[in-house]
């Protein structure tokens, strides 16, 4: 028996090839997601770690107790220790020409526990030298053999002080493994200048919270971690590996919930492997049709029933096996190819020069592909012998769209559908009521619960919705009604192979309506709390308590630098604002006076919508009565100047007050612009345009200080637009899978409908009309899976945006027009495609022989 199931395979083997590209697919993205959680971990790993070096273990203390001088050096006077380094940080203020930049100081230690590399020059060795990041030696204009200004804290019984002093750059470092990413990068002095500057933060003593320690080559680990927590101060200091102590940042840092990266993506890897499942279950139904006759002759010339289903089991496993072991080698080449692909991008995080083999990332993949493939090929098997040699020797009938589910399966999907959707809704609601935590429970289990009930109910309502589309694409011709009717002639499988591209359309339109809609409402609440994108206020004040202006030329300097769509001079003052009953306690806000068109045209919300001349808007909190008590006027004095000014509760509160620019000049006797409110052409430029202006402020001489919101706004909708891309190229694996079901589907009713297709010819339909016919097909099955995907996507998106976002604020619920145009362009293009090929097989034989045909 075995060996005609291997010449069965042999004799399927295109059918069976895309049964195996489904499985392979699966399994790849399976091995692919383990060697991913393997790389993440390392690269983790290797980020925490990448400041120690070349160190073996780790002294960490509190700052309560921190290590004293006389413990670091009673740690590197043990025998077995080869070097030590304080790990701790000192921040100064480097100052250049008019520029200052806040920068992490570390002590220039030995080779083995310094992972700086010197660019250029050499490391600081004197008390007066230190060593500079590239991109902050750039911004100050400092060479080697240059001077900076190093201003440090010392900290005393009053407070404290500043100390500046002159220091010489020795030397350009660079941190090729990011060990002070976090930090922007760091500088280095000589270890007695680090030492000092410590103690003087200190309050008079170099003590430290983290101690690297480096042993001799052949020091067993163990032991040596005995004697250096001994010599550190005992039970109180902890001393770990390196890895240990990675792992226990790695677990603060992400809260104990380090494998959430692993089952987020093995789920949509299950998801993956599910439709897998449905479609290596519809191409097993199509090689089982295919062989009718074939399992009829074994049965009568002596094989059982048994022997039968171990046949189609047995091909199902020896499928499963190469396809799934195909599918780890293609894991194992796509997880390589994106390792070198992020070298040759150069990606700023330290990444692994290959991947790392793990038995689970080999059989797992293996074990799990032949599983589903096995278990799909169940229905199949069981098909195989249900019908008697003889019956099955006669020619069968058409199967019967007519054919219906079990009533239990109808209850059961309603109920489960019905009470889901209540449970959506409800999450939505409580979400919107500023009970996000509640609300994504109650949403996730009901969108979990209705959308398992409308996959399973999905053989009842997906004719019917199928029956529809017929009826409209029935009235451009008989071909389009043949390929209507030609869906319907075997509910249970269109229904099955619809259902595996709605599952991958439905999560692609949920997650992207999801992702637009948290665009949107971060969008709105940014506007919000942020509305101008960056800010330049002066930070010097006169003898009067008010800024000092701003340079007419830096004006014109920051309009003209490239990314920035508009600066709008702006004038800071404090007056005193009263009103009838508030003379003795009048408000005192820090107003602000601009231009009313200007204005509106650099503030992203509604804020200055009644700004005018005359008019002053206030917030809500200045205590100013509204309703029938609301003064007409208030009067707004800045010392001896005083104006009546039309009081308006501001639609957006952000400001203290906000006047027009003239009347801000009439008080002030025509004072000029004390900061810039400033727009950008492309907030995911800002990034760029902050540094530049505030290069410029700085070169001004001026002291201003420059907030930049968009690049904070910039940075959340990065990565937004990032997660998006990673869910959707993980759920874009599922629809190609689903696709080539369709294919399959496809094929398989050109093999029940061999006669038919013959006696189409034979009266006069072309092979044009035959080809448009299966084309049809295709797009109705692909279609109608889409368009029902697409429509639950975004209420699901939608009850999702609500039951999460809720806690924001006003929810905008948004539809992503593009993603969904492009999904129906994938679905319509992958229909056609997938008629291709049985169209050429149901072309192959003229209509004399498939008559003849019995």
């Amino acid at each position: 028996m075995l060996r005609i199931t291997l010449a069965q395979m042999r004799s399927s083997a295109g059918r069976l090839t895309a049964a195996g590209v489904a499985i392979l697919i699966g399994t790849a993205f399976v091995t692919a997601t383990l060697l991913a959680s393997g790389i993440i971990t390392r690269t983790t790993y290797d980020a925490v770690t990448a400041r120690y070096a070349d160190a073996d273990l780790v002294v960490t203390a509190t700052y309560d107790e921190p290590l004293t001088a006389a413990e670091v050096d009673a740690v590197s006077d043990l025998d077995d220790v080869e070097a030590t380094a304080v790990m701790d940080q000192v921040g100064v203020a480097l100052v250049g020409g008019s520029r200052t930049v806040y920068q992490s100081v570390v002590a220039a230690v030995d080779e083995s526990l310094q992972p700086l590399e010197v660019a250029d020059g050499t490391l600081p060795a004197q008390d007066d030298e230190i060593a500079l990041p590239a991109d902050v030696a750039e911004r100050l204009g400092a060479d080697v053999g240059g001077t900076v200004a190093v201003e440090t804290w010392v900290s005393d019984d009053d407070g404290g002080r500043s100390v500046t002093r002159p220091m010489t750059v020795v030397g350009i470092v660079t941190d090729p493994a990011g060990a002070y990413m976090t930090t922007g990068g760091a500088a280095a002095v000589a270890p007695a200048t680090f030492d000092q500057w410590l103690a003087d933060q200190n309050g008079g003593e170099a003590t430290a919270t983290e101690l690297a320690v480096a042993l001799a080559d052949g020091t067993d680990v163990e032991a040596a971690r005995t004697d250096v927590a001994a010599a550190a101060g005992g039970a109180s200091r902890e001393v770990v590996t390196t890895d240990e102590r990675a792992e226990r940042v790695t677990a603060e840092f992400t809260g104990g919930q380090d494998l959430l990266f692993l089952v987020f993506t093995l789920t949509f890897a299950a998801i993956a492997l599910l439709v897998a499942g449905l479609v290596i279950a519809n191409t097993f139904q199509v090689l089982v049709a295919q062989r009718t006759r074939t399992l009829a002759l074994l049965r009568c010339v002596g094989a059982d029933k048994r022997q039968v289903s171990r046949s189609v089991l047995t091909e199902a496993t020896i499928l499963g096996v190469m396809a799934s072991v195909g599918g780890v080698l293609l894991g194992i080449v796509l997880g390589q190819g994106a390792l070198w692909v992020a070298h040759a991008l150069d990606v700023p995080v330290p990444l692994p020069d290959a991947i790392s083999l793990t038995w689970q990332a080999v059989v797992l993949p293996v074990v799990v592909g032949t599983l589903v493939t096995v278990l799909s090929a169940l229905v199949p098997a069981r098909a195989a012998t249900r019908v008697a040699p003889l019956a099955a020797l006669r020619p069968a009938d058409a199967p019967s769209a007519a054919r219906g589910a079990g009533k239990a399966r109808l209850v059961l999907s309603l109920l489960a559908t019905v009470t889901g959707f209540a449970l959506l809704a409800a999450g939505a609601a409580l979400g919107l009521a500023d009970q996000p935590e509640t609300g994504l429970l109650a949403g996730f289990t009901g969108g979990a619960l209705s959308f398992v009930g409308v996959a399973v109910g999905a053989v009842f309502w997906l004719p019917k919705v199928t029956s529809t589309a017929v009826r409209l694409v029935g009235a451009s011709g008989p071909t389009a009604r043949l390929a209507g009717a030609n869906t319907l002639r075997n509910p249970r499988r269109t229904a099955a192979t619809s259902t595996a591209l709605l599952i991958g359309v439905t999560l692609v339109a949920t997650m992207s309506t999801g992702a637009a809609s948290a665009r949107a409402s971060l969008t709105s609440a940014l506007d919000e709390q942020y509305p101008v994108d960056v800010v330049v206020s002066s930070a010097e004040y006169d003898a009067t308590g008010n800024p000092t202006p701003l340079p007419d030329s830096l004006v014109s300097e920051v309009a003209g630098v490239d990314g920035v769509a508009r600066a709008v001079p702006v004038t800071t003052i404090a007056p005193q604002i009263s009103w009838p009953g508030a003379e003795d306690a009048p408000y005192q806000p820090e107003a602000v006076g601009v231009d009313p068109g200007a204005g509106r045209d650099v503030v992203r919300n509604d804020g200055l919508s009644e700004l005018a001349a005359g008019t002053i808007l206030l917030p809500s909190w200045s205590g100013l009565p509204t309703g029938p008590d609301a003064p007409a006027t208030v009067t707004v004095t800045l010392g001896d100047q005083s104006l009546e000014l039309r009081a308006v509760v501001a639609p957006v509160e952000t400001w203290g007050a906000v006047l027009s620019a003239a009347d801000v000049a009439t008080l002030t006797g025509g004072a000029s612009a004390t900061g810039l409110w400033i727009g950008v052409t492309d907030v995911s430029a800002a990034g760029d345009v902050v540094p530049t202006v505030q290069d410029l402020v700085a070169d001004s001489g001026v002291v201003a200080d420059v907030s930049g919101a968009a690049v904070e706004r910039a940075s959340f909708e990065q990565v937004i637009d990032t997660l998006l891309a990673i869910v959707l190229g993980l759920l874009a694996v599922a629809v190609v899978i689903a696709l080539i079901g369709v294919a399959n589907t496809l094929s398989l009713s050109v093999i029940e409908r061999r006669r038919e297709s013959a006696t189409l010819r034979a009266i006069g339909l072309s092979k044009a009309q035959l080809r448009g016919m299966l084309a049809i097909e295709g797009l109705l099955i692909a279609g109608v899976g889409a368009v029902l995907g697409i429509a639950l996507g975004l209420v699901y998106g939608w009850a999702g945006s609500a039951a999460a976002l809720g806690i924001m604020g006003d929810v905008a619920l948004a539809v992503p027009w593009l993603d969904v145009a492009l999904v129906l362009l994938v679905a319509v293009v992958a229909g056609l495609v997938a008629s291709v090929v049985p169209a050429r097989t149901a072309l192959k034989a003229s209509p004399v022989e498939a008559l003849a045909a019995e």
